[in-house]
């Protein structure tokens, strides 16, 4: 075996073995020989290498099992830090995480406009903020996660948002030009069903789909525990399916799409009249006081959120639907809606073995998402320049 296959293998050895003390620390070297079937002078060696990048440490002695006591090692979660953020329509949200995704920092932000010029200027101050507040670490900031509500294509150029009208904005280079460190853009829907199934309700699925209800309606669909962008990276854009052929006109160009009827803009939209905006508080205290216009709207935003998702489980056959939406989250009786809807327009075989459940991780999941995908990114690189 020549010096370059040598190296590949090591590379292999320290990947597999960074894996397990990240799902199993704290762990004693024998215990990686054994689950990995590596022998221990390997062990031995790449983990030293993994300290010596201050990726793992040693924790202390384990209890003895009969010789002499283990020592046991951890995964460094302080060893750097990943800023996410989610960009809506008229709010920044983002947060600090260390190695594990556990979040140090949150802040969010009112967007003045939602042109590019003005969100890039909020987002960079946003960075600067987050950035001002990590930790002394060996890494420092490892990388910046960016999801915005559109179609980011295989490169993550922006191609198009919606609701913003950003057209081919190449918001990473200005990015990583501006902070030097690797940034990574997503669709927001993607995000989330990511950040849902590394660290909230999905957890456990191999096959979910999760769903965005905000001004519009985004898919994030995961496959195999895998999340799938499609051929373009345009995946999931279902909030745009057509549900009623004579309906009005989106602003995708379409007519009678789904988030035309089910998003939480056509929520608040059936609520509001001239003289008063309707908030989230006033929806949860009118539903408290049992208020028949209040009630009948939720009613009809889980109808249709049933009627959309129906063609979705149909099409993807998935073993769970996470749903984020703050008004799903506060409003049980809407959840019950949308599983009666889906319940009586499908086969019993269909609806009775998919779980639909409120995000558990609310307006986190998408920045968290990223972060994940950061460090992914980070730990691989990590181990493959060494």
């Amino acid at each position: 075996m020549d010096i370059a296959d040598q190296n590949f293998v090591k590379k292999i050895n320290q990947k597999l073995l960074l894996k397990e003390i990240l799902q199993h620390a704290p762990i004693s070297r024998a215990k990686l020989s054994e689950r990995t079937g590596l022998n221990k002078s390997t062990v031995s060696s790449q983990v030293s290498t993994l300290m010596k990048e201050h990726l793992v440490y040693e924790l202390g002695q384990g209890e003895s099992s009969g010789g002499r006591r283990p020592v046991l090692l951890m995964f460094n979660k302080r060893a750097g830090y990943s800023i996410g953020i989610d960009v809506g329509v008229d709010y920044v949200n983002g947060i600090l995480t260390d190695l594990e995704g556990s979040i140090l920092l949150e802040e969010q932000l009112k967007l003045p406009s939602s042109s590019p010029g003005v969100t890039t200027r909020i987002l960079i101050e946003l960075i600067q903020q987050l950035i001002s507040q990590i930790p002394s670490s060996p890494y420092g900031l490892i990388g910046i996660g960016l999801c915005i509500p559109g179609l980011v294509d295989a490169d993550e150029q922006i191609v198009f948002t919606p609701h913003s009208k950003w057209k081919n904005v190449d918001l990473k280079t200005t990015l990583q030009d501006t902070f030097q460190v690797p940034v990574f853009i997503e669709n927001e829907a993607n995000a989330g069903a990511y950040g849902e199934k590394i660290f909230g309700a999905a957890k456990h699925y191999e096959h979910l789909i999760y769903a965005s209800i905000g001004t519009g309606i985004g898919i994030g669909i995961i496959i195999n525990h895998h999340l799938y962008r499609g051929a373009y990276g345009f995946s999931g854009e279902m909030g745009h399916m057509t549900i009623d052929f004579n309906g009005p006109t989106c602003s995708c160009g379409n007519r009678g799409c789904w988030e035309l009827y089910a998003s939480e803009k056509a929520l608040f939209q059936s609520l509001q009249t001239k003289d008063q905006h309707v908030s989230y508080q006033d929806i949860e205290q009118l539903a408290k006081l049992n208020d028949m216009k209040t009630l009948n709207a939720l009613r009809n935003f889980g109808f249709y959120l049933g009627v959309g998702l129906t063609n979705v489980l149909h099409t993807f056959n998935p073993k769970a639907v996470v749903l984020r939406n703050k008004v799903i989250e506060s409003q049980p009786t809407v959840l019950s809606v949308i599983q009666d809807e889906v319940s009586s327009r499908m086969n019993a075989q269909f609806s009775s073995r998919v779980e639909l459940l409120p995000s558990s991780l609310g307006h986190n999941a998408p920045a968290l998402g990223m972060t994940s995908l950061v460090t992914e990114a980070f730990l691989h690189d990590a181990t493959l320049s060494q």
